[in-house]
């Protein structure tokens, strides 16, 4: 009789703490950074108030002349990235993950982080109290204190959270680089519309940016740290 060959040992599983170990880092690095701009807009450092009303002024003239483009600004900060647009996104994505995949742990994980995030901008917003810029004639007007732009800070928690469950859940490439493109799309353009219209300062965007992301890596942790502890758990025998 021939003996059959011995079966290849399995490749290794793949290192299941790598995500938690990759969102620790990144949220060390974005909490840094916050803290540092953090810093330096409640002591009013003279550098970045310079910077913030160089690019201010600049951006409220050109929005002042060219009515056609604030008009469509408005239109898209009041409505299409609106952070009431965005939270019902998210609720629809929530509502979704539980209709189509019973997932009720990541859409409870998705309301939860998005709530938490509308009480740390407002938090925030209390303790710096950052004025907004005040113009002659302004094209635009907003409520609260400036720092960091709630706007800027919803649109990256929600895309964010999305982009990162589409990576997780896997995705075909074609829809991957849509939603990445659509995600950058609305980070970023959510940002230039705050600053055109005249209703906050570059670093307030950069804060509500900053301030998202570690958010989203945050929220990375919570949802990583329970299937690290269960993989590292030793089995009984």
């Amino acid at each position: 009789m021939h003996r059959r060959p011995a079966a290849p040992p399995s490749p290794p599983a793949p290192e299941p703490r790598a995500a938690l170990r990759t969102a620790a880092r990144v949220s060390v690095a974005l909490a840094a950074c916050f803290m540092v701009l953090l810093v330096l807009v409640a002591l009013r450092w003279h550098p970045l108030l310079a910077a913030d009303s160089r690019v201010s002024r600049a951006t409220h003239r050109w929005a002042v002349r060219d009515h056609e483009v604030t008009q469509v600004f408005r239109v898209l900060t009041d409505w299409v990235w609106d952070p009431l647009t965005m939270r019902l996104l998210a609720g629809a994505a929530a509502l979704w993950l539980v209709w189509r995949r019973a997932a009720w742990w990541t859409a409870l994980w998705l309301a939860v982080t998005c709530a938490v995030a509308t009480l740390v901008q407002q938090s925030v917003k209390a303790v710096v109290a950052r004025p907004r810029p005040v113009w002659p004639d302004p094209v635009d007007s907003a409520h609260y204190a400036a720092f960091p732009s709630g706007h800027a800070m919803t649109a990256t928690v929600v895309c964010g959270l999305l982009l990162w469950l589409l990576h997780r859940r896997g995705t075909g490439r074609a829809l991957w680089r849509t939603a990445v493109v659509a995600a950058l799309v609305s980070v970023v353009g959510v940002g230039v519309t705050r600053v055109w219209l005249g209703v906050h300062w570059p670093s307030d965007v950069l804060g509500g940016w900053l301030a998202g992301a570690l958010l989203v890596a945050v929220a990375v942790l919570v949802y990583e740290w329970p299937r690290n502890v269960r993989t590292r758990r030793p089995r009984r025998r």
